[in-house]
């Protein structure tokens, strides 16, 4: 019996060793810290109920701690009535129907019947997943980005199981690892990111992009990749039914031997669990074993950011990459992927070969520049990238259209919503005049869209500027800088950081 955890537990005590698992290593520059909000926090609970379902995460997560290389043979009864009402009331109220028709608040109507049947449906194995329903949205570039739609059961079914598989593998992976963690953001990858730039003496940086990742995911190793941790037949063959449950496209059904449902709620775990095993650990490994000077590596989905001290190793390792992801059925993508010279010494460096300014490179929504700060010290700037502003803009512009007879009271509640959710992300030290430009060019927007309403409006701008005081934030800078947010989140005590 394992120490401190209760023998009576099965998910604790109905275990055995995985085949050839791989042990999880921490991250040098990016050391995991314990997830905040997730199904292993220790919370008060207003309900007995939900007391033992978190309890009961809680003694997985345990479990998972303190045995890296055992399967868990029992965790589909972690799947009770409470928490597929967890996973029910966390969706969107208003999201779009699946290829069942059910809505949300239809579903709400007799909910606790739905649920008790739900449930029931899933422990003795008759429950069946749909098909996803596909459309698609236009993208920045002119092209149709396709988007899946779920339905209903499915993602309460699949929220459910995201939570208790999330108690094994937030055990399991390593620090490296960013995207679709709960207790870990974007920014949280941005600052690591920045700060190992700083730590590392970063001279080389490989900005890598997995070609159609989500799509060419191999769902034969996926699930012996799941079956390192989860012994559980039922689960297994839950996962594979939503696998196999095809795409449902203008009325007729089709089904791929590759990739996770698209907009499934359960595919971003999915995906980090197959990158997790097909990456993470080999890049750990990789950098402890074949780099011969510093290193950072820095994931969030299939974007990977590598740093290197020393050019070779940066080749070596881009060489190394391309044959990993071969073995599994990737690609890297070879117009995304670029290996360029970056650093505090990348401009006097360029500038005695005779070259120009040190390439930029884009991450996460921002462009990275190699920057001095007052005192003509190197600085790491952050921009936001202008395709991407420029494509928010275009959106700004076809809503206004819409609402242009709505008074502008209205408009001015909407437009701030809209400033202050860009700020939101967006105000980041060094990225002040791409705000100021966001600003001024909504304000732009909203200036001719009033123009139109009337062909004797006299709409000046001055008379503009006083209304977008009323109603538009001012730009400001609203996170910390990056060095600051990551020391106090990664103190320096803790193992590994």
């Amino acid at each position: 019996m394992m120490n401190g955890l209760e023998k009576s537990d099965p998910a604790i005590v109905a275990t055995k060793p995985a085949n050839k698992a791989a042990p999880a290593a921490a991250e040098w520059v990016e050391p995991r810290v314990g997830t905040e909000g997730n199904t292993g926090q220790p919370r008060t609970r207003r309900t007995q109920s939900r007391g033992s379902v978190s309890q009961g995460l809680e003694r997985v997560r345990q479990a998972a701690r303190q045995a890296k290389k055992q399967k868990f043979t029992a965790l589909l009864h972690h799947v009770n009535v409470e928490l597929l009402r967890q996973a029910f009331l966390a969706l969107k109220r208003h999201a779009a129907a699946g290829v069942d028709g059910v809505t949300w608040q239809h579903y709400e109507i007799e909910l606790e019947a739905n649920l008790q049947d739900l449930q029931a449906r899933v422990q003795r194995g008759s429950y069946r997943a749909q098909p996803v329903r596909r459309s698609f949205i236009p993208k920045a570039d002119g092209q149709r980005r396709p988007l899946g739609i779920t339905a209903l059961e499915d993602k309460i079914v699949q929220r459910a199981m995201v939570m208790v598989l999330n108690a094994v593998y937030e055990e399991d992976f390593v620090g490296l690892s960013y995207g679709f963690r709960p207790g870990r953001s974007q920014h949280d990858a941005l600052d690591a990111l920045s700060a190992g730039i700083r730590i590392a003496r970063v001279n080389w940086i490989l900005d890598a992009d997995i070609r159609s990742y989500f799509d060419r995911i191999d769902q034969s190793w996926l699930m012996r990749f799941l079956e390192h941790r989860i012994g559980d037949e039922r689960v297994l063959r839950l996962l594979r039914k939503w696998l196999t449950a095809g795409v449902l496209e203008d009325g007729a059904w089709s089904m791929s031997e590759s990739g996770t449902p698209q907009g499934a709620v359960i595919s971003p775990l999915l995906a980090n669990i197959f990158l997790h095993y097909v990456f993470d650990l080999w890049a750990v490994q990789w950098r402890r074993r074949e780099a011969k000077g510093k290193m950072i590596v820095v994931r969030y989905a299939d974007d990977l950011v590598a740093g290197f001290e020393r050019e070779t190793d940066a080749r070596r390792f881009q060489e190394a990459l391309r044959q990993r992801l071969e073995k599994f059925g990737l690609e890297l993508h070879p117009q995304k992927t670029r290996l360029l010279e970056f650093g505090r010494f990348a401009a006097s460096n360029r500038q005695r070969r005779g070259l120009g300014k040190p390439e930029t490179f884009a991450f996460l929504g921002f462009v990275f520049i190699c920057g001095r700060s007052r005192r003509g010290a190197f600085q790491l700037h952050r921009k936001s990238r202008g395709d991407r502003m420029r494509a928010k803009l275009q959106e700004v512009k076809m809503q206004l259209r819409q609402r242009m007879h709505d008074p502008i009271p209205e408009q001015g509640r909407w437009l701030r919503s809209v400033v202050q959710g860009y700020f939101a992300y967006h105000a980041v030290p060094t990225n002040s005049r791409a705000l100021g430009a966001f600003r001024y060019h909504v304000t732009d927007l909203w200036r001719r869209t009033l123009r139109r309403r009337s062909q004797k409006d006299g709409m000046t701008w001055e008379r503009m500027t006083k209304i977008a005081a009323d109603w538009l934030p001012q730009p400001r800078i609203l996170h910390p800088w990056p060095d600051q947010r990551f020391d106090v989140k990664h103190p320096r005590w803790e193992p590994s950081a």
